[in-house]
């Protein structure tokens, strides 16, 4: 059985280089971009959910729901809307509730949602709430950062920020009861929540941005769910009364299949688009860019009543290029990229860059029993491919040396369930496990200090297996397929993780040498 296990090994590990050689260049171009003056939805393959946009001077600015990720409430920036690069995260941890710090709770399927983006007077301002601690605005001279968070004295939910040309300011919010708020400068409520408007296609409109354009004001919302559909509501007053038109709703099975929740964007040249996202599988929701023409004042979406798939790009007034969002890393700089994000507030003193440069140092942080409450996960969103055939493959190297009795490292895929490749230190000897949802399915002796560790994931057959080697050439499979779902009790879509945590005693660490995608 052991030659056997050896030569299925072998020849898994032999076909996997095959596919990953046949297909290397676009494997790695996870881009919407086609680079022949179209692009192809999803617009970003990955989990950025809830987007909002705005539109200053001749850059894009997209932010995105992050909830219980730190640092978090990513921003994009795009000069054609088509491709994206990272410009910031927002707010680098919560400390409102010691949840957030994984302390005897955590705040899995909350944190940040929803957020509003505006411009106004020089200044950038994001509006979000969190269910548990209410409502929070960030103000920023630019997009970049730095950021400065003011915990508010009254959440919004789904909140609309809006600058009237008067003057005066407004934040449009609600579940199926959508009301408007007139709020001082700094978005503290200086009147009562009006009732403008419930929902009566079905329950759960929400999602709503706030516009003025041709003297009306719109509402721009959602009838949230899988099969979500995108309305408006329109009206010379912003207290009302609004008339509603169904603007989008596309139940194609696919990439379009419920597309809902954005922003409304007007580019440079005046063509009118928007940006919403798709509930996409175990991977997340995915944005999606729909053009917008004009018909008797309202702004309908896509083409025919459909949502488009490939379609030509935006007319900015140049020409910008193609540009892929990071992935890999090599643990080089003296910061993480902009990719990563720790499940919950990291422990900052627990995890470094310099200690070894050009590797990535984990300690152990928190002593649990339970990988869920694991301090100082590092996470990062796994990108689908457009060809959704091939999976995605991340793959790490780990230096396992300095582990302490009882301590745990590895890569997971998280979401619930969750499953991870690892190493455990037990009885001073090292076994290599493959948990699957807080079951060990299968383990094997090991003692070597360094270890690769693998995962082939695939967003279209939704299944998610394990590989170890300990040279780098030949990957062996260890325990059975993960089934990820993507789970409402998480709300983000499923994450790479790297982690190291300590089930006995602290102080313990590993050494992370790179991350790669293929």
């Amino acid at each position: 059985m052991t030659v056997i296990r050896k030569i299925r090994g072998l020849v898994l590990s032999l076909l996997l280089l095959c596919t990953i050689s046949a297909n290397r260049l676009q494997a790695q171009n996870v881009h919407s971009d086609k680079g022949n003056g179209t692009y192809t939805n999803p617009l970003v393959s990955a989990d950025f959910p809830d987007p909002d946009v705005i539109c200053v001077g001749d850059t894009y600015y997209m932010v995105t729901t992050t909830m219980f990720i730190f640092p978090g409430v990513t921003v994009l920036k795009s000069r054609d809307l088509v491709n994206w690069s990272y410009c910031s995260n927002a707010v680098p941890r919560l400390d409102f509730s010691k949840c957030y710090d994984l302390d005897s709770c955590n705040r899995y399927g909350h944190g940040q949602w929803a957020t509003s983006m505006k411009y106004h007077n020089g200044k950038f301002y994001l509006l979000f709430i969190t269910l548990n601690e209410g409502g929070f605005m960030c103000t920023a001279d630019k997009a970049e950062g730095p950021w400065h968070i003011t915990h508010l004295p009254k959440g919004f939910y789904d909140p609309g920020l809006f600058f009237d040309d008067n003057g005066k300011v407004y934040v449009a919010k609600g579940y199926n009861k959508i009301s408007i708020t007139e709020v001082n400068d700094s978005l503290i409520a200086i009147g009562p929540d009006s009732l403008v408007f419930e929902g009566n296609i079905r329950k759960g409109l929400e999602g709503t941005h706030v516009y003025k354009i041709n003297g009306y004001y719109y509402l721009y919302c959602t009838y949230g769910g899988r099969d979500g559909m995108q309305v408006a509501l329109r009206s010379k007053n912003i207290y009302g009364p609004y008339e509603q038109k169904l603007l989008l709703y596309d139940t194609t099975e696919g990439i379009n299949y419920g597309i809902h929740q954005g922003a409304l964007i007007q580019t440079q040249t005046g063509e009118w688009w928007t940006i919403l996202f798709v509930d996409s599988g175990p991977f997340g929701r995915f944005p999606s860019l729909q053009p917008v023409t004009w018909k008797d004042g309202w702004p309908m979406i896509g083409v025919s009543g459909k949502a488009v798939t490939t379609y030509k790009k935006p007319n900015v007034g140049k020409i910008y290029p193609i540009k892929d969002l990071p992935t890999s890393d090599e643990f080089n700089e003296k910061k993480l990229g902009m990719q990563w994000g720790w499940n919950h507030n990291p422990d900052s003193t627990k995890w470094s860059l310099t200690k070894k440069p050009g590797y990535l140092r984990l300690m152990t942080a928190s002593q649990t029993q339970d990988f869920r409450m694991a301090r100082n996960t590092l996470t990062q969103r796994p990108f689908a491919k457009h060809d959704q055939n091939i999976p995605t493959i991340a793959t790490t190297k780990i230096d396992v040396g300095h582990m302490k009795e009882g301590d745990i490292t590895g890569l997971a895929v998280f979401q619930d369930p969750y499953a991870y490749i690892g190493i455990k230190e037990n009885n001073g000897k090292q076994y290599i496990i493959m948990v699957n949802n807080g079951k060990t399915i299968d383990s094997a002796l090991t003692n070597t200090s360094i270890i690769y560790f693998r995962t082939i994931a695939s967003n279209a057959n939704i299944k998610a297996s394990f590989q170890y080697s300990t040279d780098n050439k030949v990957f062996k499979s260890l325990g059975n397929d993960l089934t990820m779902r993507f789970s409402l009790k998480i709300f983000t879509g499923n994450k790479f993780c790297l982690f190291n945590y300590a089930t006995k005693e602290l102080g313990g660490y590993v050494d992370v040498d790179w991350f790669r995608v293929q």
